[in-house]
């Protein structure tokens, strides 16, 4: 038996996390809202999405900007139907050491993943009420627990974890819940960015991480979408208000 065709919302959907997301909801049935800060970026997620048989709509926004984010939400609903799923995957990094740490670059951190997943969450759970079915799923991270040069990372990846089981409260009686998926490495162009920061070839980053994860392997950005794909199901209606770590290993 498969799910309701249903309209979802994947944010920071141009790549990575968020593009192979979109992808494996469409697969799903779901038409699904493209998001990121320039719509043209989404163009290749809109045509993967579009070869696999699927209905997508790219969308601008900045999920830290509360005007955008209403503008975005709108634009889906008139353009796809009313949103009942939401992925919050949009994210930045401004790795550094606390000492060295500008309040710029611990603002736009905390603004892009905590302030953007309340704005849009805070948009899309009227339609969710309303049609007496909603899922949310957050994106987490293994940094959550602490990641050294990553001060502003790390306490917005733990905010949301407290932000998920907080909706998971106040949303359940309504038919949505609310999850939160904390990857481990996984092969992006942000921890790309990371390797080159610490000054490590991205192979060998790669490689050093590999050897550390039970799986003996880093994680691909499908691991993510696969996990996400359950919690948005039907199925997963009892599932709400968890944080699952997907990192090839338990975590502590």
């Amino acid at each position: 038996m498969t799910d309701t065709p249903r309209v979802a919302i994947v944010t920071g959907a141009a790549r990575g996390i968020g593009a192979a997301t979109a992808l494996r909801l469409a697969q799903g049935g779901h038409a699904v809202g493209v998001v990121d800060l320039d719509a043209d970026a989404c163009a290749a997620t809109v045509d993967a999405v579009t070869e696999a048989g699927g209905r997508a709509l790219a969308v601008a926004a900045d999920v830290s900007d509360e005007a955008s984010v209403e503008a975005a939400v709108g634009a889906v609903a008139e353009g796809l139907g009313a949103p009942t799923i939401l992925v919050n995957n949009a994210g930045i990094i401004r790795d550094n050491l606390l000492f060295k740490m500008s309040v710029d670059d611990w603002d736009a951190v905390l603004a892009v993943h905590l302030r953007g997943a309340f704005l849009m969450t805070r948009a899309t759970q009227r339609f969710m009420t309303e049609a007496g079915f909603g899922r949310i799923v957050n994106l987490s991270s293994t940094s959550a627990q602490g990641n050294r040069g990553q001060v502003n990372y790390s306490a917005a990846k733990a905010g949301l974890q407290g932000f998920t089981k907080t909706l998971a409260i106040e949303l359940g009686r309504f038919g949505v819940t609310a999850n939160a998926v904390a990857p481990g490495f996984i092969q992006t162009d942000m921890t790309a960015a990371t390797a080159e920061r610490v000054g490590m070839p991205f192979e060998e980053f790669i490689a050093a991480a590999a050897g550390t994860i039970p799986v003996a392997r880093v994680g691909q950005p499908d691991d993510i979408a696969h996990t996400i794909s359950f919690l948005v199901s039907e199925g997963a209606g009892f599932v709400s208000g968890q944080v699952i770590y997907v990192a090839g290993g338990p975590q502590d």
